[in-house]
């Protein structure tokens, strides 16, 4: 695939229909909606000339159970996010292991969990043996 296809319109507005699942209600999402056509044009446009930047995050805390600090992008950035993805996912999905299972189709945390409970049961036979697990923070390793 070409730059230009990569940053195609119908793949522009593809990336928005993938980003704004969920998030119509957001006020930024909201903004951003009500000049569709002329933003995500604007947004092209940038690609095209190769001056677009990234832009810088907008951060706040929310408490879900516990209080985290969130990073957010602003919603062209975050368009733009969505279109690399559908990019690289196609290169690099076939390199994972067959055990990674965030940010991948078919996947996601319930598999992980179900993967887990098998392997628990075969390490512990039948939960009637001891089993271990290591659980690890890597503080500053991603910005949330």
């Amino acid at each position: 695939m070409t730059y230009d296809n990569l940053i195609s319109i119908e793949n522009l507005f593809q990336a928005w229909d993938e980003f704004k699942k969920g998030k119509l209600k957001k006020k930024d999402v909201m903004e951003f909606y009500r000049n569709l056509e002329d933003n995500l044009f604007e947004l092209h446009k940038k690609l095209k000339n190769k001056t677009y930047r990234h832009g810088s995050y907008q951060d706040f805390y929310v408490n879900d159970p516990k209080r985290r600090h969130i990073h957010k992008a602003s919603v062209s950035d975050r368009i733009v996010h969505h279109l690399l993805y559908k990019y690289f996912y196609n290169i690099f999905d076939k390199t994972f292991i067959f055990d990674s299972y965030s940010c991948r189709l078919n996947k996601g945390t319930h598999k992980a969990v179900a993967r887990l409970e098998k392997f628990t049961r075969i390490v512990s036979k039948n939960y009637s043996g001891q089993c271990w697990a290591l659980k690890s923070i890597l503080k500053n390793s991603l910005q949330a």
